[in-house]
């Protein structure tokens, strides 16, 4: 008999892909999260309308499954600290305390690389590197701080583990591609520093086959592949300028040509963060202190623990799946 896994946040970009690639490797599927997906319930999903922040929800979700992959979140560069202090954190230890009530076995949390961004430069880093004294928003120290949760409660009777993919894309996606284009359509995107720092990305299929690999790692209690955090990513990094040129033409957008230096777009978005907070304006400011490092200086990974531990290998071309955009 197959194993049911329960997916928060499945209604998500990638929620949705993990579902399907969990569907399509033959797991029964259950999906948490707090709006309706009829689509997703078409495919075979058992779909429970709630919120991971509330106890008695997650404990519902639990029952009778044998694994989780907890990939809801509150995503975001700016806002007050406890909404993301109750759906990042909250959230996820409700689910790991439902796994420990329950005897579910695996547990694979969504996290981010964020988790270990201070705003310096990130240079084909691998697991080892250590969470910063300071982060520049709450998303990455929310996540960085359930992250740890998850490991700690790595045990023989329950294997979790950390998966961090890096800017996922693809066809579908509500969040990065739309933000750019909007961006450069409203005149307010820049090229910060010279454009060509390294990131990495992810394509969302890579990033559900590594969810796929880590939970059954986790099922069969993989002590080697448990209680570790995972870089994921197309293995390919690319110029930071190129890849938002790419993503513009996919759009017939032609990108612009203003620039700003690093230094400047930093200081830039530190002022606009305090002006912001001091006149309680809650829309976004135009530049903060994150995206201008996350434009301007490299953050690319080294993905050898993955392939090594969970069998991860991202083998599908992205010439052609940046094809499928247009």
């Amino acid at each position: 008999m197959s194993a049911t896994v329960l997916v928060t946040g499945y209604g998500g970009f990638l929620g949705r892909a993990i579902c399907r690639e969990l569907i399509r490797s033959g797991y029964r599927v259950r999906g948490l999260a707090r709006g309706q997906y009829r689509e997703m319930q078409a495919l075979g999903v058992e779909c429970m309308q709630a919120s991971a922040t509330d106890l008695q929800a997650c404990e519902a979700a639990c029952r009778g499954v044998d694994g989780v992959i907890h990939t809801a979140a509150l995503a975001g560069v700016w806002g007050p600290a406890k909404p993301y202090e109750q759906i990042n954190v909250e959230a996820t230890d409700h689910l790991l305390n439902s796994c420990k009530k329950f005897d579910i076995g695996a547990f694979v949390f969504t996290s981010s690389p964020s988790v270990t961004f201070d705003g310096t430069a990130q240079s084909n880093i691998d697991e080892r590197v250590v969470y910063p004294q300071k982060w520049l928003c709450h998303y990455p120290r929310t996540k960085a701080i359930a992250e740890q949760h998850v490991l700690a409660a790595n045990q023989p009777n329950l294997a979790t583990c950390s998966l961090r993919p890096h800017l996922i894309w693809g066809v579908g996606d509500p969040h990065l591609i739309p933000r750019v284009i909007e961006k450069c359509r409203s005149g307010k995107l820049r090229r910060v520093g010279d454009g060509r720092n390294l990131i990495d990305t992810v394509h969302v299929d890579h990033a559900a086959i590594a969810h796929r690999l880590a939970l059954e790692r986790m099922l069969d209690r993989d002590q080697k592949a448990s209680g570790r955090a995972y870089f994921i990513t197309d293995g390919q990094p690319v110029e930071c300028w190129k890849w938002i040129t790419t993503i513009l033409e996919s759009a017939r957008i032609l990108p612009p040509n203003k620039t700003i230096s690093f230094r400047a777009a930093y200081r830039m978005g530190g002022a606009l963060e305090v002006i912001y907070r001091l006149l309680r304006i809650s829309m976004e400011p135009p530049m903060t202190r994150f995206v201008a490092a996350q434009l301007g200086v490299d953050h690319y990974f080294n993905i050898n623990l993955a392939k090594e531990r969970l069998g991860y290998s991202p083998i599908q071309n992205r010439e052609e799946r940046i094809a499928e955009l247009r």
